[in-house]
């Protein structure tokens, strides 16, 4: 690839508590990746210019941040996005999500679903996205071409479920065996895409406890042993599930899945809002992380995540939509959510109750760690060298423009400094403000995006 440049105003967060912002910056790129970030009176910028093969300025008020990372989705669950959020989890699954899964025998209806999904997902500036598909394996496959074709990075796991008394008949896994057999083909086959599809990685991925076998269990556990691919699946979502492995298991959810050897190294436990401080400590320990998804928590997980909490405990987490638990598959959505459901945990809901006792000391975050979740933390929590605009890190990037047709944003120069502009793009950016966006230095949104052909 040739080399780029991209001069822009970059706002991005090193960590979650810094706000980073360089005015007129050089962004240099080669090979999709970051080579120099070059202030204007650094040395070396003028050459940089002058050798680029393309040079992409970004005009104020626009900005360029990183690329965002969401770390738990759905893909199977596209159409249902917006819908039929008004029942518990259980009788969600089984009366809409199931049913619509099993559709993807059909890889005709499964391909469309795909590429509907990852171009409105790069079109909402997500760049990497670590995805459920469903049980079929060449659903999942297509799944993971698709990502290849229209320049997404995801990680691709084939659902593994095989429980009687936790799936459908007509929607599960033969045996223990079938499980673990075909998640081991699906891992083999996306591993042999190749070419631009290098982008995508399989995940080994059993749906959550309440639908796996102990024998399934165990055989994913030892896959991801014999192989070295990671591990993504649900953990403590809600009272239901939780109590369920609680009832089966006299454990925890966190101890279950790490008795099977499936907490490791960037594994991936979305929602956790009942895990206890042991548990985020097994978490840490192991080096596993936590996907955040405040939107779809607040449908079905009974409570807010502690997330200031796991966070100061040193427990590595993500933000992840959810798609369509959550309804809304932008991440500058889902910062902002995040950030409101950590105030309504730190002050309380109720009124009955007195306000020094309503709700949970010091558990606010604020918008500077919502973008780091789903930015740096996400990728540091997938082992991706993505997420902040660095020398040596993978240039995935999106320009903000709040002067593109259809913005919510009006700016206010007079009243307007860096932080308070930062925060409003975090707050009100839709996908009308998302103008361009490259993913491992490739655009694919905007002016000179380009496709790989199927």
């Amino acid at each position: 690839m040739s080399d780029l440049v991209v001069v822009a105003t970059v706002m991005q967060t090193p960590d979650r508590e810094t706000l980073e912002v360089l005015h007129d910056a050089a962004v240099v790129v080669r090979d999709g990746a970051i080579t120099a970030v070059l202030g204007p009176a650094d040395p070396g910028r003028a050459e940089a210019l002058a050798a680029a093969t393309e040079v992409v300025a970004i005009e104020p008020p626009a900005v360029l941040v990183p690329g965002l990372v969401d770390v738990h989705l759905h893909a199977s669950q596209w159409p249902q996005l917006g819908s039929a959020l008004d029942i518990p989890l259980e009788e969600w699954l089984f009366q809409h999500t199931f049913p619509l899964e099993a559709r993807f025998a059909d890889v005709d209806f499964a391909v469309g679903v795909w590429e509907s999904l990852v171009s409105g997902l790069l079109s909402e500036g997500t760049t990497t996205a670590v995805m459920f598909a469903t049980v079929h394996e060449e659903a999942t496959v297509e799944l993971a071409r698709v990502c290849g074709d229209l320049g997404l990075r995801a990680d691709v796991g084939r659902v593994a479920m095989d429980l009687p008394d936790g799936t459908p008949e007509w929607y599960r896994d033969a045996s223990p065996s079938a499980s673990v057999e075909a998640s081991h083909r699906s891992i083999q086959a996306i591993e042999a895409l190749g070419g631009g599809r290098s982008l995508v990685r399989p995940i080994i991925t059993p749906r959550f406890v309440p639908s796996c076998t102990d024998a399934a269990l165990t055989g994913l556990g030892e896959l991801a042993e014999a192989t070295g691919v990671s591990i993504q699946t649900h953990c403590s979502e809600s009272d239901w599930a939780h109590g369920y492995v609680l009832d089966r298991f006299g454990l925890s959810d966190a101890r279950v899945l790490d008795r099977f050897g499936l907490l490791r190294e960037h594994t991936v436990v979305a929602h956790g809002v009942q895990l206890g401080t042991d548990d985020l400590d097994l978490l840490r320990e192991r080096g596993a992380g936590i996907a955040h998804c405040p939107l779809s928590n607040a449908y079905f997980a009974d409570s807010a995540l502690p997330v200031r909490e796991a966070l100061d405990r040193g427990v590595g987490i993500g933000l992840g939509s959810d798609v369509a638990g959550g309804f809304d598959a932008s991440m500058l959505r889902q910062c902002a959510t995040a950030v409101t459901s950590s105030r309504m945990l730190e002050s309380g809901v109720d009124p009955a109750v007195a306000p020094t006792s309503r709700g949970r000391a010091d558990a606010r975050i604020d918008t500077t760690a919502a973008f780091w979740m789903a930015t740096l933390g996400g990728a540091e929590l997938l082992g991706l060298p993505v997420g902040l605009l660095e020398p040596g890190r993978r240039f995935d990037a999106v320009v903000l423009d709040p002067t593109s047709p259809g913005s919510s944003i009006t700016e206010w120069p007079d009243l307007d400094d860096d932080a308070r502009r930062f925060e409003r793009f975090v707050r009100l950016a839709g996908r009308a403000d998302v103008a361009r966006v490259w993913v491992d230095g490739r655009a694919v949104v905007g002016d000179h995006a380009t496709l790989q052909s199927r």
